[in-house]
């Protein structure tokens, strides 16, 4: 009934297998990949006709991670899988970025790669098994695709490479590196790393290289099996007349335009120029006007391209390695916990660091669980920026792609949750753009942070490279415009501190690049991003000491565990009361670890005071603050320590006599006491005559000790006490019967002492 095709590798400590033949056979081409316990499946399929009018690749990935993968329900209303996460957005354009290049130019047919996680097994991560299924599944569908690529990502610890590592490995490690390749050269790379030298990253990008060629092969392989029939497309170039006349309608008009070091005089003569071209083919039919306008941006492309390659001459005429100037500012906005304006050339962004605490941490809810992020990172693209109008509202993938690069390059220069407790989020609003805002974003983010007072291990700069790649001759370029990057072969992006690089993204629109032109790149690179990072400490060299007066401050205290529930009370009642009260906020975890955060330290102390007074014991001789909680005849009972009640008997309170407690104190009074005595059962004497209720401090004790009683004699006959003191029972009905009860005993406004508590009597 099937015709099942397979192949399988061992690679990494585990078996990679393709199928195809079984699944989702109306599909152009359909690929299972599983490695390890996690499977994905990717389906491919093509339209067979081009829209008319239509001069652009649509080409959309989608990729999809299902809860039931994991053995899980979705969280929420719905119970469902929704709209995309950020990890899936991100694995989408990791598919796309390096399977976009290898499809022909002019191939107009859209495209659906649609790859669904159906089992995670906890350690292989499905992105990596995602883009070996979508080029296996382009392979075998017939449609034009000029692959095909592996995929493998690479850890770095003690030294050693590792294929393939699990999350907690790449935690654990230096580096969490992904490279797609061909069999001959690497296509796309994305990374994060700690402080990586040149040559220990571009160790990992080849080691990934040649582990994806293993890959290649295995697919290469299926396709043997199970490929079917190539499309027949005619792709022909004819446009050769149509580039000749452009040329010599609008060529040096076009050489003028890029010479223009402004952008916005650069577009405009650029348009003219267009218009000129435009104007010029009216009369011919509309395909050959379609095609005149494709033409054009060749047209650019050979003057930009040849100028840089022959010349060394760049749009804005800066040399080949030279940076544009940089003006960095922080503290630029008056009330935000941190801020920044970084600007470099025609490039700025306002970036903002605001903190938070524990409960404003992001919560993920993806395969491996619930997870919280302390530290967040939002990259936005308005489209003033570019001098455009059009849509303005919820980040796309480009703008979430954009913000994770950031993120990744200044994740590993953060403190730890130890040193540092609070919840960070970044915010990058791009106010201008012509090359790299992404790269600004990393800049003016580590500022806006050192600016908020998050102790960065050191600082991070970035910068973006580009490539123009004629025959075997090439020129690297440091920090490229927006056009440079739209007519070069290669963005290539670098952001790290003095000790190392911390990211590396590569993007590439030919059929790769090879070890010398990566390496080139590295060294460039290295050299912007110190003359950058130099720029920036002009502005603020290391993280300010002090938090700014708006941002929350957090004071830690560690509680032995037993205590955790004295603090939080029945169904939460002493922690919201301590909330309530104190203005502060209080998150206690299972280790006994609390934080007390507010803006307001006195908020802070009062949180603090109240938590030790429960979870302390007290001194004996210390004096302590309290409140009257409640008035008896013989004293006050004082809560002090938060959580801790006592006794001030009457003969306590002043040095003379006093007739009623109510005489000197009333409810809800604030007063000081001494400890006088902690009995074996735990209550507590206290006292107030020997404070001083003004400050607090302790005072000689001047009043004379009593003189010792004279014996009571004897005190009558008072029965056998050693029997039965019931007496006999009253009879039927409760009626007499029993003992005769004599008159009640008056009481003494001091009360009894025989019937006082062994601690509060007088002898």
């Amino acid at each position: 009934m099937f015709d099942v095709k397979t192949v399988s590798l061992e690679w990494g400590g585990k078996t990679l297998t393709l199928e195809t033949g079984r699944i989702a056979r109306q599909a152009d081409g359909a690929v299972l990949a599983t490695y390890g316990e996690t499977v994905v499946l990717c389906a491919v399929t093509a339209a067979k006709s081009v829209k008319e009018g239509q001069d652009f690749f649509p080409l959309t990935v989608h990729y999809q991670e299902k809860f039931s993968a994991a053995g899980r329900i979705p969280g929420g209303f719905f119970k469902r899988e929704r709209g995309a996460t950020e990890k899936e957005t991100l694995t989408s354009r990791l598919i796309d970025r390096p399977v976009r290049p290898l499809f022909p130019e002019g191939f107009y047919n859209e495209i659906n790669v649609i790859a669904q996680v159906l089992s995670y097994d906890g350690e292989t991560e499905p992105d990596i098994v995602a883009l070996i299924a979508a080029s296996a599944a382009l392979t075998i569908s017939g449609v034009p695709f000029m692959g095909p690529i592996g995929a493998a990502r690479v850890g770095f610890k003690d030294g050693e490479y590792q294929l393939n590592p699990s999350l907690s490995e790449c935690k654990e490690g230096r580096l969490d590196l992904v490279v797609a390749a061909t069999d001959t050269a690497v296509m796309m790379v994305e990374s994060e790393a700690k402080e990586l030298t040149e040559d220990e990253m571009l160790g990992a990008v080849m080691f990934a290289h040649e582990e994806s060629r293993k890959v290649v092969a295995a697919i290469i392989q299926l396709a043997e099996k199970a490929a079917k029939d190539p499309w027949e497309i005619d792709l022909s170039d004819n446009t050769a007349d149509i580039k000749a006349k452009l040329k010599s309608i609008v060529g040096a008009d076009i050489a003028a335009a890029y010479k223009l070091t402004d952008k916005s005089e650069r577009s405009n003569a650029l348009n003219a120029a267009r218009a000129k071209a435009k104007e010029a083919f009216a009369d011919e039919t509309p395909q050959t006007q379609m095609v005149a306008i494709k033409t054009m941006k060749k047209v650019e492309a050979d003057i930009v391209r040849g100028a840089i390659i022959k010349d060394g001459s760049r749009i804005d005429g800066r040399k080949l390695d030279q940076v544009r100037p940089i003006e960095a500012i922080v503290g630029f906005l008056p009330r935000t916990h941190g801020s920044s304006l970084f600007t470099r050339g025609e490039t700025q962004t306002i970036c903002t660091t605001t903190l938070g605490t524990k409960d404003a941490e992001q919560m993920i809810d993806g395969l491996e669980g619930l997870s919280y992020q302390r530290f967040m990172l939002h990259y936005n693209f308005p489209p003033y920026s570019v001098g455009e109008v059009g849509r303005f509202g919820a980040p796309g993938r480009r703008e979430v792609g954009h913000g994770k690069l950031a993120w990744r390059a200044l994740h590993p220069v953060l403190p730890s949750h130890d040193e540092f407790p609070y919840t960070i989020r970044v915010l990058s609003d791009v106010t201008e753009s012509n090359g790299s805002s992404s790269m600004a974003t990393v800049c003016g983010g580590c500022l806006s942070m050192m600016d908020a007072g998050v102790p960065i291990e050191r600082p991070v700069s970035g910068i973006a490279m580009g490539l123009i790649l004629e025959g075997d001759e090439f020129a690297v370029l440091s920090d490229i415009l927006g056009d440079e990057d739209h007519l070069g072969d290669m963005d290539f992006k670098v952001a790290g501190t003095e000790a190392g690089i911390t990211s590396l993204q590569m993007d590439i629109k030919i059929a790769g690049i090879t070890r010398e032109i990566m390496a080139q790149a590295l060294k460039q690179a290295s050299a912007g991003r110190a003359h950058i990072l130099s720029e920036m400490t002009k502005a603020l060299g290391s993280a300010r000491s002090e938090l700014s007066a708006h941002a929350p401050r957090i004071e830690t205290i560690q509680i032995d565990k037993s205590k955790i529930r004295d603090v939080i009370g029945t169904g939460g009642k002493v922690i919201r009361e301590i909330v309530a009260e104190t203005g502060a906020k209080v998150d206690i975890d299972d280790e006994g670890v609390i934080k007390i955060s507010s803006s307001d330290i006195a908020q802070i102390e009062a949180a603090k005071n109240w938590i030790l007074g429960i979870v302390e014991e007290p001194e004996v001789g210390k004096v302590y603050a309290g409140k009257v909680v409640n008035i008896v005849d013989f004293g006050a009972f004082v809560n002090f320590m938060g959580g801790k009640d006592g006794l001030v008997h009457v003969s306590e309170m002043r040095n003379e006599r006093v007739e009623k407690p109510t005489d000197v104190v009333s409810e809800g009074q604030e007063v000081k006491v001494k400890v006088l005595e902690i009995d074996n059962r735990g209550k507590v004497r206290l006292s107030m005559r020997v404070v001083d209720q003004e400050t607090g401090e302790e005072l000689e004790d001047t009043r004379p000790a009593r003189e010792p009683r004279e014996p009571r004699g004897d005190r009558g006959d008072r029965g056998d006490r050693g029997g039965d003191r019931r007496g006999p029972r009253r009879g039927p009905g409760g009626g007499g019967g029993g003992r005769e009860r004599g008159p009640r005993r008056e009481r003494s406004e001091g009360g009894d002492p025989d019937h006082m508590p062994a601690f509060l009597k007088e002898d």
